[in-house]
């Protein structure tokens, strides 16, 4: 049975995971509504996303380091409560430069996450395929909350507070895991979860990681362009149907992830029970078809395939971050997701000016679709030269370790 320190580990990664999405995904929605509020065109308001995004992705390096060197609990607070004020402050701002600067703060705190958080994860629980599944649902969940959170708060209230209430709450929570780690309640070092695999070869593990590196860097590109582009696609493509206001766009864009987040936990138990390579490289050649296909819809055919489109880019993160664990020391193993998401997010901030700039020129999104459907092909090649590893689920033996408990050798 998981102690109770796995349990909330598990638990507040989760929360974590959830926030981290739904705060870089706030603006993307909001955007609609300033456009007649600061009276600029969609292409120059987006931009306003890009220090933000690429603070999201370079300071993934740092956190996951300080998060292997001080503790990864602690940056757990900093995260939630520097993501929670970063939005706080986006909220008041009354210039496109102070909602730049606001969203920059939450690009810089919010990049603690998934270096930290994730590989919090991997180092405390046993079952790492369906953990990681269960986390990637409530990253997905995220997503999900934030159009449809950020397009009835607009609508209803003001896209002020859109940021502002979710940065209060995450403020919240920040304080109640400082309070359960000052009175150990949660604790970073009482455990480590082992498992009874063969590590990985030297050569595969250079093989690996320089693969992994590749095709998570075309994950976060795809992941990012759609999920930013996505609202404005629903706009422009489903208008007939969805009415005035941003209610209808921020429901079909958050139906959209609900659903992919739930195919996560498929995705886990895939993970857990079969090759790992195997299951990663059928989801990335499930992605260019429903991408072209994507390209091509105006009609409400759209939603089902954009729904099929994100569940294949994300049903296969359990599998890739338990690939990226295998192939990275467990004693670094903060530093080595934090080397993984300075890349994946940093290429991954590149679609917002990628966005800006198709709209800009077609406007519209078929070619951006095009340009992503080719880089989903360019990382299924890199996913079939992975080193194999047969049954990777059936050939695990879950210990879990009390090193309270262990002896030293005289």
């Amino acid at each position: 049975m998981p102690d109770r320190n796995s349990q909330l580990t598990l638990a507040f990664s989760s929360c974590g995971h959830a926030f981290s999405h739904l705060f870089m995904l706030i603006y993307p929605t909001v955007v609609i509504a300033l456009e007649a509020e600061f009276s600029a065109p969609y292409y120059e308001l987006i931009g306003l996303m890009l220090v933000g995004n690429l603070l999201f992705g370079a300071a993934a390096l740092p956190a996951g380091y300080l998060g292997d060197k001080w503790s990864a609990s602690r940056m757990m607070v900093v995260f939630f409560i520097g993501t929670g004020a970063g939005a706080v402050l986006t909220g008041f701002a009354s210039s496109p430069l102070q909602i730049a600067a606001g969203l920059a703060v939450i690009g810089l705190f919010g990049a603690i996450y998934h270096p930290v958080g994730i590989a919090w994860v991997v180092r405390k629980v046993a079952n790492r395929g369906k953990a990681l599944g269960w986390n990637g649902v409530f990253g997905s969940l995220g997503v999900g909350i934030a159009p449809l959170m950020a397009a009835g708060l607009t609508d209803l209230w003001s896209w002020r507070a859109a940021f502002i209430l979710p940065g209060v709450i995450s403020i919240v929570v920040g304080c109640g895991l400082w309070g359960l780690i000052v009175v150990g309640r949660v604790v970073d070092d009482a455990t480590h979860v082992a498992t009874a695999r063969r590590e990985a070869s030297k050569v595969d593990m250079r093989r690996g990681a320089f693969l992994l590196l590749i095709t998570v860097s075309c994950t976060g590109l795809i992941y990012q362009a759609t999920s930013f582009a996505l609202p404005k696609v629903f706009e422009t493509r489903l208008s007939d149907y969805l009415g005035d206001g941003l209610l209808g766009v921020g429901a079909l864009v958050s139906a959209v992830y609900f659903f992919s987040g739930a195919a996560q936990l498929v995705g886990g138990w895939m993970a857990d029970r079969f090759e790992l390579k195997r299951v990663y490289l059928i989801c990335w050649m499930l992605q260019a078809p429903f991408l072209l296909i994507a390209a091509m819809l105006d009609s409400v055919l759209l939603l089902p395939v954009a729904a099929a489109m994100v569940v294949a880019n994300t049903i296969g993160s359990p599998s890739e971050n338990s690939l990226f664990a295998r192939y990275s020391p467990p004693k670094w193993r903060s530093t080595a997701f934090g080397v993984k998401f300075v890349l994946a997010l940093g290429v991954a901030a590149m679609a917002i000016p990628l966005i800006a700039w198709v709209y800009e020129t077609t406007g519209g999104f078929i070619w951006l679709f095009v340009m992503l459907a080719t880089v989903a092909v360019m990382a299924s090649v890199a996913a079939a030269l992975l080193p194999g590893r047969g049954n990777d689920g059936a050939a695990e033996r879950v210990v879990q370790i009390d090193l309270a408990e262990v002896k030293p050798i005289k």
